[in-house]
């Protein structure tokens, strides 16, 4: 007898939770937003519509079916299993969060204001639990250092300076002093990656979100005597993108977790490419 599917409840504190343990009392969260324009209101209601999305979800879940619930500060110690199916309740960034802690769940991205990943309506749920067949397999970035670390990524891997300040590398042969790389998958491609596409102009297309093919643009690439700016953006299909550190402290993390980033010295070599894993969402 086949065991019964695990759903996994993903969720985070809403910004009601976290403003009332930050200043703890709603008295004290009411005079908070007050004074920068905003109202109690506003972040009530929103509370409100995550714990009734939570709950028609775990309605819809049937009772022979196994259960765990994890919040997104406590993803990276729990433990998916490969029978898992993920449930994502929140905006399209926990999607991402997410994404890089699975190897082949399906996904159902939930909200009650449905966004890209995000895409269903909490009434949507129970139908969706017995449709995890029909997934649409979004490309990941994977960032991997020659000293074993590995990062993944579903938008982008930036590599850089923490604090975007100068950053000293070689690509493609080349010695650089920019603002840092990004490497993007179709699913960033109209976050970040997106946004350096308009801002040069730049002819390289921009991939689908299923399609095998990153980008990768770099940002305010200085020239001078000794860096270039002859390769400031590509694309990747096949062989990885090497960049050469020549500078201590960079870093490489993905869809803007700074939290969560390998740390690079002088002399290691950090290759980024398509990663083999890919976010398998629910259409």
């Amino acid at each position: 007898m086949s065991l019964a599917p695990r759903i996994v409840l993903v969720h985070r504190r809403t910004e009601l939770t976290e403003l009332l343990a930050r200043h703890g009392t709603r008295g004290q969260v009411e005079f908070f937003l007050k004074s920068r324009g905003r109202t109690l209101d506003e972040v009530v209601h929103r509370d409100q519509q995550t714990r009734k999305a939570l709950g028609d979800v775990s309605a819809a879940i049937p009772l022979d079916w196994r259960r765990g619930v994890v919040e997104r500060e406590d993803l990276s110690r729990f433990l998916f299993a490969p029978e898992d199916v993920v449930v994502i309740v929140g905006q399209d960034g926990l999607v991402a969060n997410v994404a890089k802690y699975l190897d082949g769940q399906p996904v159902i991205g939930i909200n009650p204001e449905p966004g890209v990943l995000a895409k269903h309506a909490p009434r949507d749920a129970r139908e969706l639990l017995h449709s995890t067949d029909d997934t649409e397999d979004r490309t990941m970035v994977e960032a991997r250092s020659d000293d074993g670390q590995v990062l993944l990524a579903l938008n982008e891997v930036y590599v850089g300076h923490p604090s975007h300040q100068t950053s000293r590398y070689r690509v493609l042969g080349e010695r650089q002093a920019s603002s840092g790389v990004l490497v993007g998958s179709g699913t960033g491609a109209t976050g970040w990656c997106g946004s350096a596409h308009r801002e040069r102009a730049s002819a390289t297309r921009l991939p689908e979100p299923a399609e095998r093919r990153l980008v990768w643009f770099v940002r305010e690439a200085w020239s001078s005597p000794g860096t270039g700016i002859a390769h400031t953006e590509g694309e990747i299909t096949g062989k990885s993108l090497d960049i050469d550190v020549e500078s201590d402290g960079l870093v490489a993390f993905g869809d803007g977790i700074e939290s969560d980033a390998l740390r690079l010295h002088w002399g290691q070599r950090l290759s980024i490419g398509l990663a083999a894993r890919r976010l398998r969402l629910v259409r």
